[in-house]
């Protein structure tokens, strides 16, 4: 009970050093911020961009694993790698981005989200997105939440450069750039190994955020040191509160 109490403990201040010690907090949007396919489910949008793709005759372009993935990213990144720089994937990058704007009508905020944005930039730490989804969707979510101020104008995420999305760590130096921030002094929250990695290439320390188990092994997995199941605790360090529940 004792050696559980002072892990906790020792485990409890690790986490406040992290996160009262940034001076800009990178957010990955999908996942920390909101469950953007809540309702409008990321399968179905893959289905429906390999649909579209085969109606153009372009059937071959991807392998049977990739038609039939259940994640959009998926199905954009492999169009980017074999006709990088073509119209087809402007187009199917809008496409997307018109899939993900009628997703965010409909998205659930993260628990403890919303408060925890409030109170970072309350307290004057800068807050910035970092995402693969696209900033028009970011910002679309955040207006109506009532959550811009707290980020514009850095809000980094999908162009029509794929080799640019996460694992590599451009949409992060994009926003540390701009907000004159070493990457020591930030703070990453995401919820996939590629928002570690990103983090990682860009030297800025990294919280993990997974809201079950099958969400933090993979995080794990990957060598993450920090992960929470829930941002309360951070909402409750932030505020001076001591326990994590």
């Amino acid at each position: 009970m004792t050696s559980d109490t002072t892990s906790d403990a020792s485990e409890i201040e690790k986490l406040r050093v992290l996160i009262t010690s940034a001076r800009v907090v990178l957010w990955d949007f999908d996942g920390p911020i909101c469950r953007l396919f809540a309702t409008h489910k990321a399968e179905r949008i893959a289905a429906d961009l390999v649909a579209w793709l085969e109606r153009q005759g372009l059937h071959g372009l991807l392998t049977p694993a990739e038609r039939g993935t259940p994640d959009p990213q998926v199905v954009l990144r492999a169009v980017g790698r074999r006709r990088p720089g073509s119209d087809l994937v402007t187009g199917l990058e809008e496409r997307l981005t018109q899939e993900e704007l009628r997703a965010a009508a409909s998205a659930l905020p993260t628990a403890w989200a919303d408060p925890l944005i409030r109170t970072w930039t309350a307290v004057g730490t800068r807050l910035a997105v970092t995402t693969n989804n696209s900033p028009r969707v970011v910002r679309s979510y955040l207006e109506s939440r009532g959550l811009t101020a707290c980020f514009a104008p850095h809000l980094y995420g999908r162009t029509e450069h794929l080799h640019h999305l996460k694992p590599d760590p451009h949409c992060l130096l994009r926003a540390l750039g701009a907000m004159g921030a070493a990457p020591a002094a930030a703070l990453m929250i995401g919820d996939t190994p590629s928002d570690l990695a990103a983090a990682r290439d860009a030297g800025v320390p990294f919280l993990g955020y997974a809201r079950n188990e099958a969400k933090e092994k993979p995080l794990r997995a990957a060598g993450a040191a920090h992960v929470v199941r829930s941002l309360e605790p951070l909402l409750r360090l932030l505020r001076g509160g001591r326990g994590t529940g």
